[in-house]
């Protein structure tokens, strides 16, 4: 089963992810964790990459691509993964597509975590007031501005992916304002009820 998880930062998609690839005997793909793993094997992109960001450049999308392509042919991928942070824009997830095509694969499910961004600020004020309270340091990225900056990107490059796949009849929204495992069976039903394989359009 191919799974993308779609949420705004900080909505608890890492926590699910983690535990859906365990349930599901699938690896959770993170694109960073991915460029990392290129770079330290010496791949050709791997090497491409290392140039780029060592320059302090974005890594492009059709790169980012051709390093999950590598990926998603490694003897774990063949059941399925979970692509949690790519695709980010409507133009990766065009990529992705065409990458899945040639290989005669397709994304089987999207789910959305769906929450409101004014309850994510309040959990990240409460978090940092209760590490506080605990003694401990706070996060340098933390705070409320920076919070909102990277909502701000998320609703502008990433929120445009749930149209495009909605058009494939592919999102199964997930209330991320419930408790965690509350939000965990929720998945777990959506998951269920997804045939993997089956032709979406």
């Amino acid at each position: 089963m191919i799974v993308i998880f779609l949420g705004p930062p900080g909505a608890g998609k890492g926590t699910q992810a983690k535990m859906i690839a365990a349930r599901r005997g699938i690896p959770q793909l993170s694109t960073g964790d991915m460029l990392r793993a290129a770079i330290a094997a010496g791949t050709e992109l791997g090497k491409k990459c290392q140039s780029i960001m060592a320059a302090g450049d974005l890594v492009s999308d059709e790169i980012v691509t051709g390093i999950i392509s590598e990926r998603i042919d490694m003897d774990d991928c063949k059941s399925g993964f979970l692509l949690d942070g790519f695709p980010r824009t409507v133009r990766q997830a065009e990529l992705l597509e065409e990458i899945l095509e040639e290989k005669g694969r397709q994304v089987d499910v999207v789910l959305e975590l769906r929450v409101d961004d004014e309850e994510l600020v309040n959990r990240l004020k409460s978090r940092v007031e209760e590490t506080k309270a605990a003694g401990g340091e706070v996060r340098e990225d933390d705070n409320e501005e920076t919070f909102r900056k990277r909502l701000s990107i998320y609703n502008e490059q990433t929120a445009p992916l749930i149209p495009f796949y909605e058009k494939r009849g592919l999102v199964k929204v997930i209330d991320g304002m419930k408790p965690i495992d509350e939000v965990t069976a929720e998945i777990e039903a959506a998951l269920d009820s997804v045939e993997p394989g089956r032709n979406h359009a």
